[in-house]
């Protein structure tokens, strides 16, 4: 148990900490001879590790629910003596975390043989059912097969509580004998307590039962405070028995020095081998080169004093359309067979993330769609599905495409990703469930046909080559080729179709920069934007050398929607309406239809960006996202109802954020993008 004093709760915590030190350092010596010990040796070692992890989990958490207000007496720099506690047992757990992998590793290599045999039988209970799965069509691995013999029945003992989380779960308690029935493929185990009752486990919470060690792993186990509860989902998952029995290990291919959170939970076996930290939100989060709002704005030419891709037509008197090399609509149907997170980490968003890319850099904006899913096929994503209204351009699957690089290596960089939050810590991240490259043009320069591509994902990074998304798929494909037909059909894959252009798309798409990824569904409003912007620049400015600040709210503010979309949502909305109202002649007035949104951005966008009773845009965080849809659902009913927004101005409860004066300029030397060549 955890011994905590009433009067000093931080020293007792610091002086349990001393003691696990010593406790590491001892079991760190006695450990440096691992490889020549005996595997009983070996397990008694990785059992102290798993329970001194444990303990020090246990400490960690304690401290951090600790505040300065449960002192009794006053201590002295006091926060930094809690930092420098919260230092040290980090320190403690990376060094149990890599000595448990490091023995786990040993224990895989001693132990290979063994494996592969056990790796047959999985296999040839696998082939049992095969042929059901494929007359039945199911994308996923069938739950069906033949009842086991007795000499299939292994048994292991449980490191951790576990409750059944829904109904033919089996819920146990830590040190209980199970009893395995059936090992299915994505690690949920059937399994028999002693009293016979049935049903499916995690694997993570199991290691292998041995008579010669039951009395010291049951004692070890017993050792464990009450409060543990909590800290096993995390713990049990890092003991976990795949280390030593599953390819998903043979896949660590460097000793671990440093334990990051992706690590951890990759060791805890919470996510498949090949899932990574995400490439693209990396980028996304460095500055806003990658982003949207960046490649929106005009390029200047190499001798800075014109722009590049923003040049007046005075016969049209417009903007002039621009041709490029790439110029295509991609629909992104459906992701298959994506493997899943295990229960530690909860999924807050799935979603692709694609951009231009030449192999080694990217080349554009970075483009986000969010994916939907069914519980009853949770390894399915889909696009653009059927809802009510106007569908929200963050789930719309057809996206437009603009490049004009000359790079014979051109193509699109998919990256399928989830962003999670560990429900022991509460810590949010983003990781990469896999990626694939599509080259746009062939070796002799010509562009790939416009058809639909099943495209198999990678696992790593972009820059990992020969990494899989799940190993143990291919390693279940070994053996007869009609094996190998099933595998392939578990393989995570990506399905887009590429889409030509006709004469009407091509036009539009013209209209915007050269590069650009986006979503079809607001194609219209960034066309409005472009030609406003040659309107203030080119057409309306009485001094073309001038560089001093424009008064303009819609240049300056624009730019934001692409980071926030349901605000864009809301200017689509806006604007349908507006359009439905028109004329057939009208709609052919083309000054009249910028004037009209003109009017409408004012209505709409302006107050929302601005009103206090808006939240700040969170990527995906649930109840922010949907108390900002409430918000401006509320607005745009409000306007509806009082045939504008003037009312809801300049009510004494609609609240704005103080006036800027970057809300109404546009700084376009400080917005253009200056000339990579």
């Amino acid at each position: 148990m955890l011994a905590r004093r009433p009067r000093d709760p931080l020293q007792a915590l610091r002086r349990r900490g001393q003691e696990l030190k010593l406790q590491v350092e001892s079991l760190v010596t006695e450990s440096q001879l691992t490889g020549a010990l005996e595997p009983s040796k070996r397990r008694d070692i990785y059992q102290r590790c798993i329970q001194l992890k444990q303990a020090v989990d246990e400490n960690k958490n304690a401290l951090q629910k600790l505040n300065k207000a449960d002192e009794v007496a006053p201590v002295g720099n006091y926060e930094k003596r809690k930092e420098e506690e919260h230092s040290l047992l980090e320190k403690l757990s990376c060094q149990l975390q890599e000595l448990a992998v490091g023995i786990s590793r040993i224990e895989a290599h001693s132990d290979k043989e063994e494996d592969d045999t056990t790796e047959e039988d999985e296999e040839e209970t696998e082939e049992t059912g095969g042929e059901e799965e494929e007359s039945e069509g199911d994308e996923e691995e069938s739950n069906e097969q033949a009842s086991p013999t007795q000499a299939d029945i292994v048994k292991y003992i449980a490191l951790g509580d576990f409750s059944a989380q829904q109904a033919g779960d089996l819920t146990f308690k830590k040190g209980d004998i199970l009893h395995i029935i059936e090992k299915k493929p994505d690690g949920w185990w059937l399994a028999k307590d002693a009293e016979g009752a049935e049903g499916l486990i995690p694997r993570t919470y199991l290691e292998p039962y041995n008579k010669e060690d039951t009395r010291e792993s049951s004692e070890g186990l017993k050792e464990g405070s009450e409060e543990d509860v909590e800290v096993e989902d995390e713990t049990a998952d890092g003991a976990e028995v795949k280390q030593r029995t599953d390819s998903h290990w043979s896949a660590v291919r460097k000793a671990i020095s440093e334990i990051s959170t992706v690590d951890v939970l990759a060791t805890m076996g919470a996510i498949p081998a090949g899932f990574r930290p995400s490439t693209l939100s990396q980028l996304l989060d460095e500055g806003n080169q990658f982003r949207a709002s960046y490649f929106l704005q005009p390029e200047l030419t190499t001798s800075q004093l014109a722009f590049r891709d923003l040049v007046w037509d005075a016969k049209a008197g417009t903007i002039m359309s621009r041709p490029s090399r790439v110029s295509l609509i991609l629909t992104l149907w459906s992701c298959k067979m994506i493997p899943l997170p295990g229960t530690s980490i909860q999924v807050l968003s799935r979603h692709v993330r694609l951009c231009l890319f030449d192999g080694s850099k990217v080349l554009s904006n970075i483009h986000t769609v969010r994916a939907m899913w069914q519980p009853k096929k949770p390894k399915t994503w889909t696009f653009s599905p059927q809802v009510t209204g106007i569908l929200p351009c963050l789930l719309d699957g057809d996206c437009f495409i603009r490049s004009n690089s000359s790079t014979p290596d051109l193509g699109i960089l998919f990256e399928l990703g989830i962003s999670y939050i560990r429900n022991s810590t509460g810590e949010r991240g983003e990781l990469s469930c896999g990626w694939v490259f599509l080259k746009l043009f062939n070796a002799s320069g010509v562009p790939i046909p416009a058809k639909t591509y099943e495209l198999f994902l990678n696992g790593g990074t972009p820059y990992e080559k020969g990494v899989e998304v799940d190993p143990s798929v291919s390693r279940r494909a070994q053996g007869s080729v009609f094996r190998q037909m099933i595998s392939m059909r578990r393989q995570p894959q990506l399905l887009v179709k590429v889409r030509s252009l006709n004469r009407r798309s091509r036009a539009m798409l013209s209209l915007l920069p050269e590069t650009l990824v986006g979503s079809m569904c607001s194609t219209h409003l960034l066309i409005f934007y472009r030609q406003i912007l040659g309107d203030v620049l080119l057409r309306d400015r009485t001094n073309l050398q001038s560089a001093d600040l424009i008064s303009h709210p819609v240049l300056a503010t624009f730019p934001v929607l692409l980071e926030q979309p349901d605000v864009m949502d809301a200017l689509r909305s806006s604007w349908a309406e507006k359009e439905s109202t028109l004329k057939r002649s009208e709609k052919r007035d083309k000054e009249l239809l910028k004037s009209e949104f003109l009017l409408v951005y004012h209505d709409c966008v302006l107050p929302l960006l601005h009103s206090t009773l808006l939240p700040p845009f969170r990527w995906a965080e649930e109840e922010t996202e949907a108390a900002r849809w409430k918000a401006i659902a509320d607005f745009l009913k409000q306007s509806r109802e009082n045939e504008g927004s003037l009312k809801a101005l300049l009510s004494p409860d609609g609240v704005h954020k103080p006036f800027d004066l970057s809300e109404q300029t546009y700084d376009f030397l400080g917005e253009i993008r200056k000339n990579s060549a």
